[in-house]
């Protein structure tokens, strides 16, 4: 039972990844406001609105207009519940016990989490990373640092490492091969994992994208001129290396 309110949580996190995503480009109220079918602007009921099994449930379509639901609401919400569980069964492997520092990195893991998926699918839809997301995030996690006594020198240095990895291409390349949100989220996974595992997560995301790259030149999507979001590979990477390494 408790596996499944934490997927379930997970998901509900997803759905509110899902407003982000759709709510900052267009400045729209995040809170207090009812969601509403993005084709026919019909206000939804709860009933529409209950993560993954409303999409199941309504056969992928809109129930007042017909219109197709896009298939990332209920991806992103499976990815996140997904992993808000594997995240929790992994720290309680470590811990063996439910004690105040289990569930404060917990809450760690499962803020960064959020902050990765919505990274993932912000950069990938828009080219963007958002600040508005990652720069709470940053002082969360630093507060959640403290809590849980993780070591005050690598979470700096961490963050300034992983800034200075991004600034350094920023700089060299003249702002083209590198944006400034690359920067901030940079220091977000720098003190996520601090010294010396967030090269692990830049090795790890650098490889990833490497290797995506080189693949999509082969098949003819992309030429050495294209645009690529390096935010999808730094979530994939760092995602990985949170759980493995």
């Amino acid at each position: 039972m408790i596996y499944f309110l934490i997927f379930f949580l997970g998901a509900s996190v997803g759905s509110f990844i899902n407003v982000l995503i759709y709510r900052l480009p267009k400045k729209e109220k995040i809170t207090f406001s009812r969601s509403m079918c993005p084709n026919c602007f019909h206000q939804l009921s709860f009933l529409d609105l209950i993560p993954i099994f409303s999409f199941l449930f309504l056969k992928g379509k809109c129930r007042y207009c017909g219109k197709k639901i896009s298939f990332q609401y209920p991806l992103v919400e499976l990815a996140t519940g997904f992993l808000f569980l594997f995240s929790f069964i992994s720290l309680l492997t470590s811990f063996k016990i439910y004690n105040l520092e289990f569930f404060l990195s917990l809450l760690k893991n499962w803020l960064f989490i959020t902050g990765m998926i919505f990274v993932f699918v912000y950069d990938l839809k828009y080219m963007l990373i958002e600040d508005k997301v990652v720069i709470p995030l940053i002082i969360l996690i630093l507060i959640l640092n403290f809590l849980t006594k993780s070591s005050f020198s690598s979470t700096i240095f961490g963050g300034f490492l992983g800034w200075f990895f991004f600034y350094l291409q920023y700089f060299l390349t003249k702002k083209r091969g590198i944006g400034e949100g690359d920067l901030i989220l940079g220091v977000l996974i720098g003190i996520m994992f601090g010294w010396p595992k967030v090269l692990i997560a830049i090795f790890i995301s650098y490889l990833i994208g490497g290797i995506i790259s080189l693949f999509l030149l082969i098949v003819g999507k992309k030429t050495l001129n294209s645009k690529v979001p390096l935010g999808p590979f730094l979530a994939i990477g760092s995602l990985l290396t949170l759980h493995f390494f």
